[in-house]
């Protein structure tokens, strides 16, 4: 959404920027990738500086930093800082995540969120019961919650490396079981694993909580505020025995997640047009605001602290807890140890049990009701990957175990993950090599998705070219002066030519706030539309960007073969405002707000607008109505 003239269309192809303000998700499955090989190389850094020299890797990690003044001062050591301190943010960014698809994604409809909480748990109690009847009568027994929280970050970026064909919906599913998962991890932290609790420091972070919840309540939207109250909660719970990583969890799950609305789009170029006419320091402050203000706080903070938590929070975390010196002794006593075995096995096989076994059963016994939002092969790729528990579960090995079962402990989380990965590139290679139908099938599901389009498309009043009886149809919100719109018309055209089952739909949303001709370039359309040449109009418009005026309209109408007398007294008398005006009240509807904005079948397609993003969702999108999902 640009008025710049200057950039080319082939800089602007594959850029949306109301995606790149406004889908976290979008940004979350970018990064993941990235994040997993930047953690799995901290990971071979540690266990390399560890077996080079495990001396100075114990000395650096078991210095001692403080923070804070006289007997007020906060006292940890850098393996602590990394474990309570920076963790609490990568939680965090997890909480804002999860509280997005809770918002904004499938789990706004909350009866989807049932079957991934039971999965989730479902996950942790099988392992747990593995590990405990592998340890049964052994003092280890106590360390039973290493073996059952799945790593978030670390598993969706694998899954990403080993698992390409899976859909891009299990990752939504897996958000919400892992979020599960490490809430309740996090509470038998606290429970469980927390010694000597305090109460009182206890009592005032619940307080400072309320205090948080209530703010919330008052629409109170300053940042520094909820920070300092975080910190406070944050203190407290470390003060009070309890590990504070919690802390960063509940406060990313209560951060609000909304689309931005047009409105304060439109105030946030008002803002701007201002700073521009007077570029001082004032206008440039209230524009900032003003900016930021337009999108939500989650948004916002998903935007500032994620690339930190996936690029330098979770990595440092891996360097300073999977340092062991991996001698053989060391390998043959963990390969015969209830320790090892009992993480390893709970999470490579316990794992994918509860995960696939209780979404079956309550699939099952819902009557199909409640059902996995993907199929069946990638409910199975999602349950073997949930056997990476690296992080909570590192943390848990830290405060269950010390000496020689710590190492062991450390050994089955590796090798788990490991296991774990090739276990998922397995079942993603074997559902590769099923038949086309099969294979969608297993994939996809039949779950119905949620339709992101609040209006129906109208055959008899929508402007629609392709065939009526499509397969997919792809409904466009666009602006006939955005470069994006411009950029993206070859990738439709592309569309359209390459198969018979697709149609398009375009549907007017002038951003007259940064586009001053594109309300009279929409009413241009629909008067050429009313004498049966609106796509004439439609990609004459796209394709001259450079002027707008009445006669350049009227020139083109003549050009068209129209009735010009007709054409201009339309135009005068704006007979297509309120069919333009129908149009933008149905973006508003369904939380449209920047162009171009796609919807495939009715579900918004969340990826930018490049070819091969665009075709993948039309792919899928025939796929799903073949098999009758």
């Amino acid at each position: 959404m640009s008025d710049s003239r200057g950039s080319s269309r082939s800089e602007l192809a594959g850029r949306t920027p109301w995606a790149s303000l406004h889908r976290p998700v979008r940004q979350f499955l970018r990064t993941e990738t990235g994040s997993a090989a930047v953690l799995l190389t901290a990971t071979l850094a540690a266990l390399v500086w560890a077996n080079i020299d495990f001396a100075s890797y114990e000395e650096l990690w078991s210095t001692k930093l403080y923070i804070g003044v006289s007997d007020d001062r906060i006292s940890l050591d850098l393996h602590d800082w990394v474990n309570s301190g920076l963790m609490t943010i990568f939680f965090f960014v997890v909480g804002l995540e999860a509280r997005r698809e809770f918002d904004m994604g499938d789990l706004r409809e909350r009866r989807r969120v049932a079957l991934p909480a039971l999965a989730g748990i479902g996950g942790m109690l099988v392992p747990v019961a593995l590990y405990l009847s592998l340890n049964a009568g052994h003092p280890s027994a106590q360390g039973w919650g290493a073996a059952m929280s799945t790593d978030t970050a670390f598993a969706l970026g694998i899954l990403a490396l080993v698992g390409p064909r899976f859909p891009r919906r299990l990752r939504s599913f897996m958000l919400t079981f892992t979020v599960v998962d490490d809430v309740i991890a996090l509470a038998v932290i606290a429970l469980v694993y927390s010694e000597n609790v305090a109460p009182a420091p206890l009592l005032t972070a619940c307080g400072l909580l309320l205090v948080v919840l209530v703010l919330r309540y008052a629409a109170v939207s300053s940042s520094f505020v909820y920070g300092a109250l975080g910190v406070g909660m944050w203190i407290a719970m470390l003060r009070s025995g309890v590990d504070p990583v919690v802390t960063g969890l509940v406060l990313g799950l209560l951060t609000y997640a909304y689309p931005a609305a047009r409105g304060d789009l439109e105030r946030a170029s008002g803002l701007f047009r201002l700073f521009r006419e007077q570029p001082t320091g004032k206008l440039a402050r209230t524009a900032r605001v003003g900016l930021a203000a337009a999108i939500s706080p989650n948004d916002r903070l998903q935007d500032l602290f994620h690339p930190w938590a996936s690029y330098v929070i979770v990595p440092l975390f891996a360097l300073a807890n999977t340092g062991v010196p991996l001698t053989e002794e060391l390998l043959a006593r963990a390969f015969s140890s209830p320790v090892t075995l009992g993480i390893l096995i709970g999470f490579v096989v316990g794992k994918p049990i509860g995960i696939v076994g209780v979404s079956w059963l309550v699939t099952r016994l819902s009557g199909g009701r409640l059902r996995p939002p993907v199929g069946w092969a990638a409910v199975m790729g999602g349950g073997t990957i949930a056997g990476i528990g690296f992080t909570v579960s590192l943390l848990i090995t830290g405060l269950a175990f010390h000496g020689d079962e710590l190492e062991e402990a450390k050994i089955g989380v590796l090798s788990a993950a490991l296991c774990a990965s090739l276990l998922t590139w397995a079942v993603s290679r074997a559902t590769g090599m099923l038949p086309h139908r099969i294979k969608g099938r297993a994939l996809l599901g039949t779950s119905e998705p949620l339709r992101d389009l609040a209006t129906d498309v109208d055959d008899e009043r929508d402007h629609v070219r392709g065939p009526a009886d499509a397969t997919v149809t792809l409904v466009e919100y666009g602006d006939h002066e955005c470069p994006y719109c411009a950029a993206a018309e070859p990738v439709i055209r592309s569309l359209l030519g390459g198969r018979d089952d697709v149609r398009h739909v375009w549907r007017h949303l002038p951003l007259t706030d940064v586009h001053p001709n594109a309300q009279l370039r929409a009413e241009a359309a629909e008067a050429a539309g009313a004498q049966g040449a609106f796509w004439e109009m439609h990609d004459f418009l796209l394709a001259n960007q450079e002027e707008t005026s009445v006669a350049m309209l009227v020139r083109q109408a003549k050009v068209l073969g129209l009735d010009t007398d007709r054409f201009r007294e339309d135009l005068r008398e704006r007979v297509g405002a309120d069919r333009v005006a129908e149009d933008i009240e149905s973006a508003d509807e369904s939380g449209v707000s920047g162009t171009p904005t796609f919807f495939v079948n009715g579900r918004r397609h969340q990826g930018s607008y490049d070819s091969a993003s665009l075709h993948a969702a039309v792919r899928a999108a025939r796929v799903r109505a073949d098999i009758g999902g």
